[in-house]
């Protein structure tokens, strides 16, 4: 662990929590690792989707679009073996075979092998993000060397895309037996949604958002000063107003954290984390009080949100009601009112999209989600990284509107933010803790420079 001064007021602010030190530093982990070389490829793969997968086939090596997948399946044996065998975590257990039960219902709701393939290469990420427990995204220095280029990139991208028409726009491709496009170009009103190398503008502007939030956690003030206007402006060019929204709002979350004294900063950043939970209830306070047209009656602006209120967070409920009434207790399975509903289903006529994640995932899992939600969100109250505290305010913001399952780097960062709830204590843990105060100007485990 380095020491390094706090006195410029330009360095990298210390998130220091309030807990002692730990004796001993946590050790680094390289990139040889099968959940940070997951993490790795995913964010490459979906951050680049749109070119990756029209060179892979000129290449005739479409297979190797899988690979992140088959890292995930080993994330599921190592998650099996740290949390349910060594660590036998009861949490882990009962998420494990809960998922595997939700495998089972999906099949029955969609009726189709392929939906059920299509559900589990859905749901495997999530893993990747839950080897992320008792693991310190700071010990990956390697890894997120790695991820900061990404975006750089995608703004390069989106930059390039606003003045040539990329090769792989409008490029289709098969999977699973269903066609579908690389890129395609969209218009909204008399703008194009630029995607740069991505798939679509908004996996474009989220990578630009989620890449900004990874890398200005240990930058300071002078370079969140240059390049957050570049991310804002490369995220108009997208058209994505969520991802601009969103990213607004994390900006403003960051300046108030950087504004506080600096043994000050982590506690406000924890308490920020957990009251980003509250964006949970955004939907069901739309639904009572603008049900109908009250926000187009409002502007106009607002049709898609109204279009979200009405029928995507409304809709589902309805149909399960007709389609599988046991659902509202066992949850309609994995892939229903998703996308492996739409791709795989016999109830396509009852496919509506789900804009939000956690009415999405209570579809799928029933009420038992909630239990789990409680134990993540105090997992994320006792959560000392400043990474994964930072991606709990980005997502749950972002996925106000968004479902955020495919693609898989989202969900990634999702489970990596709730991993904390699968720890077991220590006696080991509890030694680490006895340690004298913290001492001004020196680094702590939450706080070292990435």
């Amino acid at each position: 662990m380095t020491n390094r001064s706090a006195s410029s007021s330009l360095a990298a602010p210390d998130f220091r929590p309030p807990e002692p030190l730990p004796l001993n530093p946590l050790p680094e982990i390289g990139i040889w690792n099968v959940e940070a070389l997951a993490l790795l490829m995913y964010f490459y793969r979906d951050a680049f989707a749109g070119a990756l997968r029209y060179y892979l086939s000129i290449v005739k090596l479409d297979a190797l679009w899988f690979l992140p997948d088959l890292f995930a399946v080993m994330c599921i044996l190592a998650f099996t073996q740290r949390y349910i065998i060594t660590g036998r975590s009861l949490i882990a257990i009962l998420t494990l075979l809960y998922i595997a039960f939700a495998l089972y219902v999906g099949f029955v709701f969609l009726g189709y092998f392929a939906g059920m393939a299509s559900s589990f290469k859905m749901i495997a990420p999530v893993f990747v993000g839950f080897c992320f427990c008792r693991r310190d995204f700071s010990q990956y220095k390697q890894l997120l060397a790695l991820i900061h280029p990404i975006f750089f990139i995608t703004i390069i991208g989106i930059f390039l895309s606003s003045r040539v028409q990329f090769p792989w726009v409008g490029f289709a491709y098969e999977t699973l037996g269903a066609t579908r496009q690389a890129t395609r170009l969209w218009w909204t009103a008399s703008e194009a949604r630029l995607a740069g190398f991505a798939a679509d503008s908004t996996m474009a502007a989220f990578f630009v958002f989620i890449t900004f939030v990874f890398t200005s956690a240990r930058k300071g003030m002078l370079w969140i000063c240059i390049w957050a206007p570049v991310g804002l402006y490369a995220i108009k060019l997208t058209t994505s107003k969520t991802t601009l929204g969103v990213m607004i709002m994390y900006l403003v979350c960051l300046v108030i954290i950087r504004m506080l004294p600096e043994r000050e900063r982590f506690p406000m950043l924890r308490r920020m984390a957990a009251l980003s939970f509250v964006s949970i209830l955004v939907p069901v306070v739309l639904i009572v009080f603008f049900s109908g047209d009250g926000l187009t009656s409002i502007s106009r602006g607002f049709f898609s949100l109204q279009d979200r209120v009405n029928n995507s967070w409304q809709l589902p409920f309805v149909y399960m009601q007709d389609l599988m009434p046991m659902g509202f207790v066992t949850g309609c399975g994995l892939g229903c009112f998703n996308y492996p509903q739409q791709l795989f289903s016999n109830k396509l006529s009852y496919y509506v999209p789900v804009d939000n994640f956690y009415i999405g995932t209570y579809l799928m899992f029933g009420p038992i989600f909630v239990i789990f939600m409680i134990f993540a969100i105090a997992a994320v109250m006792k959560t000392k990284d400043i990474y994964k505290l930072s991606a709990t305010i980005a997502m749950n913001l972002f996925t106000i509107t968004v479902l955020a399952y495919g693609p898989a780097s989202g969900l990634i960062m999702i489970g990596a933010s709730f991993s904390q709830m699968f720890a077991k204590r220590s006696a080991q843990d509890r030694d680490t803790l006895i340690a004298p105060p913290i001492a001004p100007g020196i680094d702590g485990l939450a706080s070292r420079p990435a």
